[in-house]
C-alpha cells in the first residue's frame, strides 16, 4: 500500500513569511514529496484559518479521509483545535502525528488537561529536543519521539573556514526582528563595548523579518544606529549559508525560554559560525558549551556583555570552534530526520 500522507500546517506560500514555523512546515513537505512522490502528499495550509474556518474544515476533513498518515504542525493557538479535529474525523487505521515547532508544548500540557488527553491519543508526538521529551514523559506521555529540526541547505566546505579575523569583528543576528528575540540587547551591548573601547571593535548586522507589532519601534530605533550597526533585510532560505559564512560570530540573545532547535542555529552550523547565546531551557541539547558556542544567562545583559568582552580578548577560542560547528550540522540534515520519520509512518 502506498503511503498517503497529509500535512496540515502553516505553509504561507506566496507570502513574505520567512520564520521558523513556515520553514519547518515547508521543509517537511518537500522532504516527504521527494521520498514518496508529490501524488502521495496532501497539504492543508492553515494560513488565516480563522478567517475561513468552514472552507478549511471541509478541506481538512477531505484530506485526512484519503490519508493513512496525518501530520499536523499548527501554531500554538491552533493546536487544541486541530488535535480535536483530527481525532474526530480520522478514519480507521490512520496514524496521527504532531510535529512540534519550538519547545513550548510541555509548558501548556502540564495545566491543560483537555489538550493533554487529545495528544496522548496521537500515534506520535515529534519533539525537537531531549529536554522536551523528558518533560512530556514526566507528564505521562509515552508517544514522544525526538526528531531534530532540519534544513535542506548545503553546508560550506571545511576548506572555506576562515581561522583569522581582525577587528572590527563581524557579528550578526539572524532571526525574527522583535524585542523578545533580544535584538535591542544585541544593539545595546555592541554599542556599549565600542564606546568603552573608543573605537569600533564590533560590527552588528541584523537580518530577519521585522515583526509587525515591532515595526514602528524598530524603524525609530534604526534611525539612531551608528555606522557599525545595520539592518540588512530578509535572507532567502537558499542563501543563508552564503551570507552567514562571512561572519565571526552569531548572536542569539533570545528572551524565549521555550525555544526548541532554532533554525538560525542550524544555519550557523552549516556556515561554520559559532554562537553566543542566551541559555534557554533546551540550550544544552542544541549548543555544546565552549565547543560550538558560548552561553550567557538569559535576560542578563551584563553577562552578555562580559562574555562578548571575553571573546574579544581571545578570538582564537571562537575560530577553533568553527570546524566543530560544521560537524554538528550533520545532526540537522534531511537524511538524519528522515531515518527516524520513515519508521513512524505506515
Amino acid at each position: 500500500m502506498d503511503k498517503k500522507i497529509a500535512i496540515i500546517g502553516f505553509f504561507a506560500y506566496n507570502t513574505d513569511y520567512n520564520g521558523g514555523q513556515e520553514n519547518k512546515t515547508r521543509a517537511l513537505a518537500e522532504l516527504l514529496i521527494e521520498k514518496y512522490g508529490k501524488e502521495n502528499i496532501y497539504t492543508v495550509d492553515t494560513l488565516n484559518w480563522k478567517k475561513k474556518p468552514i472552507k478549511l474544515l471541509i478541506k481538512t476533513i477531505k484530506t485526512i479521509r484519503k490519508s493513512n498518515n496525518v501530520i499536523m504542525l499548527p501554531a500554538r493557538n491552533g493546536v487544541k483545535v486541530f488535535s480535536k479535529l483530527l481525532l474526530l474525523f480520522k478514519k480507521k487505521n490512520t496514524k496521527l502525528f504532531y510535529s512540534v515547532i519550538g519547545g513550548w508544548l510541555p509548558t501548556i500540557t502540564i495545566s491543560n488537561n483537555s489538550l493533554k488527553s487529545n495528544l496522548i491519543k496521537f500515534d506520535g508526538i515529534w519533539v525537537e529536543t531531549k529536554s522536551m521529551k523528558k518533560e512530556l514523559n514526566i507528564q505521562g506521555f509515552t508517544n514522544v519521539t525526538i526528531i531534530p529540526n532540519f534544513k535542506k541547505i548545503k553546508p560550506i566546505d571545511e576548506k572555506e573556514i576562515n581561522d583569522y579575523y581582525d577587528v572590527p569583528l563581524k557579528t550578526c543576528t539572524f532571526s525574527r526582528v522583535l524585542k523578545e528575540k533580544g535584538i535591542e540587547d544585541a544593539i545595546n551591548v555592541v554599542k556599549k563595548i565600542n564606546n568603552a573601547q573608543n573605537k569600533v571593535v564590533l560590527e552588528l548586522d541584523i537580518y530577519g523579518k521585522i515583526d509587525k507589532n515591532y515595526e514602528e519601534t524598530f524603524l525609530k530605533l534604526s534611525k539612531s544606529f551608528p555606522d557599525y550597526i545595520k539592518y540588512k533585510g530578509v535572507v532567502p532560505y537558499d542563501d543563508t549559508v552564503k551570507v552567514l559564512k562571512n561572519y565571526f560570530l552569531l548572536l542569539f540573545p533570545t528572551h524565549y525560554s521555550t525555544e526548541g532547535i532554532p533554525g538560525t542555529i542550524i544555519d550557523a552550523y552549516a556556515s561554520g559560525v559559532p554562537i553566543l547565546s542566551a541559555k534557554w531551557n533546551s540550550y544544552d541539547d542544541v549548543i555544546i558549551d565552549n565547543v560550538t558556542g558560548i552561553s550567557f544567562k538569559q535576560l542578563n545583559i551584563n553577562d552578555f556583555e562580559n562574555k562578548l568582552n571575553d571573546i574579544l580578548k581571545d578570538t582564537k577560542k571562537i575560530t577553533k570552534m568553527k570546524k566543530d560547528c560544521l560537524r554538528e550540522f550533520n545532526k540537522y540534515t534531511e537524511d538524519y530526520a528522515y531515518n527516524i520519520i520513515k519508521n513512524q509512518l505506515i
